[in-house]
């Protein structure tokens, strides 16, 4: 029996644009392609999963609770956020850990993983950039574990607008962190728009907008700040993540393409400072990060959809490409990324 669809003409738009997400994947699918058994989910473990919006509404959700999806699903809703506030961030800390939180202005923020609401996959979160006392026009550039995560961290990495990077070293943003110290002056280079830890051997990746990037020895990067990449107008940097010779780095853009780039076949600069080279045919590349293999990928889109597959699944490529279909969406755009080092 052929089933007429109701009004829809009442229902808040994020559902509708759902609803006909659902609609498009079934019309692609064929009548006789069988259905994938799912994949099953992870032990328990304390490792949260953080979402956090623009506006400071945040939640945590223990990572087992987000199943496996194939690459280029639609996931499903997890942080529930009103517009014109939306999911801004994603970390993965343990819930008896700290966060470290960064602002644009380069000030950085620790706070307890359990002081957030632990709630189901989808829910509202509370909001909690109160209590850090954010001045006008300042808002959050990044969260990370505040002990570096399972990678480990002795740099804390800041990377401007511009290009400027600032390396601190991570005995200062411990236990005695005094909340809102300040690490970076805003007139070199302009407001932070990228973090990462590293362990200060390997090399820096930095990324931009518009899908250009640079690979430099982290060393050559001087404590006190100084230029890492030449950023064009009308560009800026988009992320930045600690890599080694071995290493491959998925790349994600706003419209949900990803690929991962092999660093072996991304020659390293012998100085930062030059302008970048070409990765990604974007405009709008929202994040990068450094994955091994095994390792889960985690995006989030403007809707608060949440994805998680195997990084495994995109296939490395070389030369600058469009990417392939890592997350379905309609009326929506990717948002935040981070991993899963299992």
């Amino acid at each position: 029996m052929e089933l007429e669809r109701p009004d829809l003409s009442q229902v808040a738009p994020e559902v509708v644009a759902y609803i006909e997400a659902l609609e498009a994947e079934l019309a692609q699918r064929p009548d006789d392609q069988p259905e994938r058994a799912p994949i099953p989910q992870e032990p328990p473990t304390t490792i949260n999963v953080i979402s956090l919006s623009h506006h400071g509404r945040a939640k945590r959700t223990p990572r087992h609770f987000y199943g496996r999806q194939r690459r280029a699903g639609m996931g499903v809703f997890d942080l529930e956020t009103t517009p014109p506030d939306f999911p801004a961030h994603l970390a993965l800390a343990e819930e008896e850990g700290h966060l470290l939180l960064v602002s644009n202005h380069g000030r950085a923020f620790r706070l307890p993983v359990n002081a957030l609401v632990e709630t189901p996959v989808r829910a509202p979160g509370q909001l909690t950039l109160g209590s850090l006392s954010l001045r006008e026009n300042e808002q959050i550039a990044g969260i990370l574990p505040a002990d570096g995560g399972p990678q480990g961290g002795k740099y804390l990495v800041m990377v401007s607008q511009r290009g400027w990077v600032q390396r601190v070293r991570d005995g200062y943003l411990g236990k005695s962190l005094i909340n809102g110290m300040s690490f970076h002056n805003v007139k070199d280079g302009g407001l932070i728009t990228a973090v990462c830890w590293t362990n200060g051997d390997g090399d820096l990746f930095i990324t931009t907008r518009q899908g250009k990037g640079i690979r430099f020895r982290e060393s050559q990067a001087s404590e006190r700040g100084g230029l890492g990449l030449r950023v064009e107008l009308g560009d800026e940097v988009a992320a930045v993540t600690a890599v080694y010779p071995h290493s491959r780095v998925f790349m994600i853009t706003h419209d949900g393409k990803g690929t991962v780039r092999q660093m072996e076949t991304f020659a390293a600069n012998k100085a930062p400072g030059a302008g970048g080279k070409a990765l990604m045919k974007t405009e709008k590349l929202i994040g990068a990060v450094t994955v091994n293999d095994g390792d889960d990928l985690f995006i989030i889109s403007q809707l608060g959809k949440i994805i998680r597959f195997p990084a495994d699944d995109v296939p490395a490529k070389e030369g600058a490409v469009q990417g392939v279909n890592c997350m379905a969406l309609r009326n929506d755009e990717v948002t935040a990324v981070t991993v899963a080092h299992l």
